[in-house]
C-alpha cells in the first residue's frame, strides 16, 4: 500500500478520491500530484492517462474541464498494468 502525497492547496475536482484508491493498491509506492495548468480542448469528465516514463515510475496527465494536473507515480508497474489499475480506480468513483 502506497501514500498519497498532499502539497498544494488546490487539485482538479474528483481528483483526490481516485488517487486515494489508487495509493490503497499494492504495487503502488507513492502519488504525488503536482502542477495545473489550462488547456485548450474540454474534457467533461476526470480523465487520467499514463504519459511518460520518470525515474521509478510514471507521469501521469489528469484532465477534467479545460485544466489538466500532472500526477507522479513511482511504482514498480509497467505502462498497461498501471493503465488498467487506473482504469479500475475511476470506475469505483
Amino acid at each position: 500500500m502506497g501514500r498519497l502525497v498532499i502539497t498544494h492547496s488546490t487539485y482538479l475536482e474528483g481528483l483526490i478520491p481516485v488517487l486515494r484508491r489508487l495509493a490503497k493498491e499494492h504495487a503502488i509506492d507513492t502519488v504525488t500530484p503536482a502542477v495545473i495548468s489550462r488547456v485548450r480542448g474540454r474534457a467533461p469528465e476526470l480523465r487520467l492517462r499514463v504519459s511518460t516514463p520518470i525515474t521509478g515510475g510514471w507521469k501521469l496527465l489528469a484532465r477534467r474541464g479545460s485544466s489538466a494536473q500532472e500526477v507522479f507515480v513511482v511504482t514498480a508497474l509497467e505502462q498497461a498494468g498501471l493503465q488498467a489499475l487506473i482504469e479500475t480506480c475511476l470506475g469505483a468513483a
